[in-house]
């Protein structure tokens, strides 16, 4: 049967899980760009800036578990609308901001809490749901291609707005674009409506979420991905935080962070799709592992170079190919090991890890700028784990393999 025939009951569903996290996503990686206006208008350190959005990212992460398991006892629909309100009234209160108190808790607690209830976790538990087991890998493939787009809208429109009319008017136009959460996050709801498929033997449904935790954490396999999850997340919120910071530093034009940022986005598409097909055939974690490496290298080779408008948009791109593709291989590795009941709240708790290095991207790259007044000892950090946690994530998952793929055996 073809896809898109197999695939068109659930259509609005993967619409609008597909929607909600290419807003929730791009927004969130966009806002690096208003660091310097904004910092330099309110009063407040880079430092101070770059602990918002830790905060946001620890939020993120520690209660990414909780709505998981809350989506299981009041539904995905009441989540993700709760999760979109909330993430309108972040960025309100950051485009209105006066001071730190204001970014920390706009930027920081409020979209923080926002992204737990309506990023990849969630939509991509709603989007295995909602499609046969076949599929699932080219499906949540396909969805986290879909999210990408998000940076490609709002990066550019934000600085836009950023140059022509002040940080605020950006700002203001990302709470625009935030609006359109509720409709998506009210059709992907319908997948509550979806009954679970039947369990294989070793899923583990019809159980507490305290017995699931403890399975989770009881794989081996599923531990080894969860730390080497904390590097991808230290690498990429490291980016999206400083790379317009450390451009304007070198004297590029301020829009072409925007441009990168962008082109990630662009990229994300392409490698979303590669990965989701990927995942479907060859050793999930083992791609994982892959991943983290090139990102490594490519980081390595970018900044021990002087940045120019090609390698920053080739930077971009590469970047941006081995962006979120980890999203399909992370879900459907969990979804593979224990079942689709839990698979949001394990998902989040993976996701904790990928969070706390989200903090030390964030936090840690603005205290060594402001320390050192360069970049360079953050990105070799960045570098040398990100090596060391690819190549012990691709060795364990080749003596310790998952289920084999689905279609292997369809």
């Amino acid at each position: 049967m073809p896809l898109v025939q197999m695939l068109r009951p659930t259509l609005p569903i993967l619409i609008g899980a597909s929607l909600m996290l290419s807003l929730s996503m791009g927004l969130r990686q966009s806002l690096g760009i208003f660091l310097q206006p904004l910092t330099h208008d309110v009063g407040i350190s880079v430092t101070q800036f770059t602990l918002a959005i830790a905060v946001q990212n620890l939020a993120w992460g520690f209660l990414q578990p909780l709505a998981g398991a809350f989506t299981v006892r009041y539904g995905f629909r009441t989540i993700m609308m709760v999760g979109a309100l909330l993430y309108i009234a972040g960025l309100t209160l950051m485009a209105g901001a006066q001071g730190f108190v204001s970014v920390m808790l706009g930027a920081g607690v409020l979209i923080g809490m926002s992204l737990a209830c309506t990023a990849a976790a969630i939509a991509m538990s709603v989007a295995a749901r909602a499609v046969p087991a076949v599929v699932r890998s080219t499906v949540l493939g396909i969805v986290s291609a879909a999210g990408s787009l998000g940076a490609l809208l709002s990066a550019p429109i934000g600085q836009m707005l950023n140059e022509g009319y002040g940080w605020r008017t950006g700002l203001a136009g990302f709470v625009i674009l935030s609006l359109a959460l509720l409709p998506a996050a009210w059709f992907a709801g319908r997948v509550d409506k979806v009954p679970l498929p039947p369990r294989a033997s070793d899923d583990i449904a019809d159980t507490s979420a305290a017995v699931a935790t403890k399975i989770a954490f009881g794989n081996a396999s599923f531990v080894v991905m969860t730390c080497a999850y904390f590097v991808c997340g230290m690498q990429l919120v490291f980016i999206t935080t400083h790379l317009p910071s450390y451009l304007l530093i070198c004297g590029m034009d301020p829009m072409l962070s925007a441009q990168t940022l962008g082109v990630i986005g662009g990229f994300n598409v392409l490698g979303s799709l590669f990965f989701g097909w990927a995942g479907g055939r060859w050793n999930k974690l083992a791609l994982l592992g892959g991943i983290y490496v090139f990102r490594s290298l490519a980081l390595g080779w970018y900044f021990m170079l002087p940045p120019s408008p090609a390698t920053t948009l080739l930077f971009g791109a590469i970047m941006g190919f081995l962006w979120l593709g980890v999203g399909p291989l992370v879900a459907g590795a969990v979804a593979e090991m224990f079942g689709l009941q839990w698979q949001a709240m394990i998902q989040g708790l993976a996701f904790m890890s990928h969070q706390l290095g989200s903090f030390v991207g964030a936090y840690g790259g603005g205290l060594i700028y402001d320390a050192l007044g360069s970049y360079t000892l953050a990105w070799r950090i960045g570098v040398s784990v990100g090596l060391a946690a690819g190549i012990i994530q691709v060795a364990f998952a080749l003596i310790r393999p998952t289920r084999p793929p689905l279609v292997a055996t369809a």
